[in-house]
């Protein structure tokens, strides 16, 4: 099998923002600081945008509090509106991530994306719903009803997946045969205080493999977004330490950007779009696909 890729062919990029950053109680100021971080991968020729899961806040699901509700918003709304003005500022698309207010007692958590114009390209409600020790996020969202649908815009067909999605080859895999581009990833994931580092290392690196795997099962570059900095249990309980390592790799899994596990980082990298479609020339998964015999992936197990 050949692996050389031609060196002849003209090259479809794209540079990608990537704001990895901590947040506090002052969902203002958090806003604040991500807006002027987009200025600034702006000015170094980001054309897209992508931002941590629920940016504008704390990570609110480490216990489940009620009052918490309202800090949920509508889509479209002021978030949405302030960004719009923004990406059509700069002239650029953005993936920002929102605690949804659908109706009453109806929430979501959303990616929602901006095109160039500032209008709502599209968005993206995160199907897969954890419940676990300090990230009780079922009390809060209503597993998505939008599917696994790329979204249409000026960059390319984002699949846009959300944090605990990126477990589920299922996801990315649906994300691909409906002809995305890329996988994004907005996440929020942390380490427990009382986990020893051996595990810390296990978890982190388990998470970041699994979704390098995306990009190689699927052909595509994957585009994943994490906090970073300690939040604090509002129950008194031990918190979250979030490790950063936001991170995008190419379609066979290669790292083209790795961030640190402490610190806030923000860069643009720069992703060739056309590789994914040499390296699926080179390993065509697609073709290969067995169809007819995965029918039992439609049952939660085989007894």
């Amino acid at each position: 099998m050949q692996n050389n890729f031609s060196q002849n062919k003209a090259k479809k990029t794209l540079k990608i923002g990537v704001v990895q950053q901590s947040c506090t109680a002052d969902m203002d100021a958090n806003f604040s600081k991500t807006l002027q971080q987009i200025r600034v991968l702006a000015g170094q020729g980001a054309e897209l945008i992508v931002l941590q899961e629920l940016h504008r806040g704390l990570y609110f699901c480490q216990q489940e509090i009620a009052q918490n509700f309202d800090l949920a918003e509508n889509i479209p709304g002021s978030s949405t509106g302030i960004l719009g003005e923004l990406a059509k500022e700069l002239n650029l698309v953005i993936v920002a991530s929102l605690f949804e207010k659908r109706a009453a007692g109806l929430h979501h958590n959303t990616a929602v994306v901006i095109e160039r114009d500032g209008s709502i390209a599209g968005k993206y409600r995160k199907m897969h719903i954890p419940d676990d020790p300090g990230y009780y996020e079922k009390f809060y969202f209503t597993p998505g009803d939008l599917g696994f649908h790329p979204i249409q815009t000026s960059v390319g067909k984002l699949g846009v997946l959300v944090c605990w999605d990126q477990w589920f080859p299922e996801a990315a895999r649906l994300m691909a045969m409906a002809g995305a581009d890329l996988l994004v990833y907005p996440t929020a994931i942390g380490w427990s205080l009382s986990e020893d580092k051996a595990e810390q290392a296990r978890q982190r690196d388990a998470w970041i493999t699994v979704q390098r795997a995306h990009a190689i099962a699927n052909g595509l570059p994957v585009v994943s977004v994490n906090r970073v900095g300690y939040e604090s249990d509002p129950a008194g309980g031990e918190g979250l330490l979030f490790w950063g390592s936001s991170f995008v790799a190419g379609p066979q899994g290669e790292f083209l950007f790795t961030a640190g596990v402490e610190q806030e980082q923000s860069a643009v990298v720069e992703v060739d779009l056309e590789r994914s479609e040499e390296v699926r020339r080179m390993w065509p998964y697609l073709r290969d696909r067995r169809i007819d015999h995965y029918g039992d992936l439609l049952k939660i197990y085989r007894d």
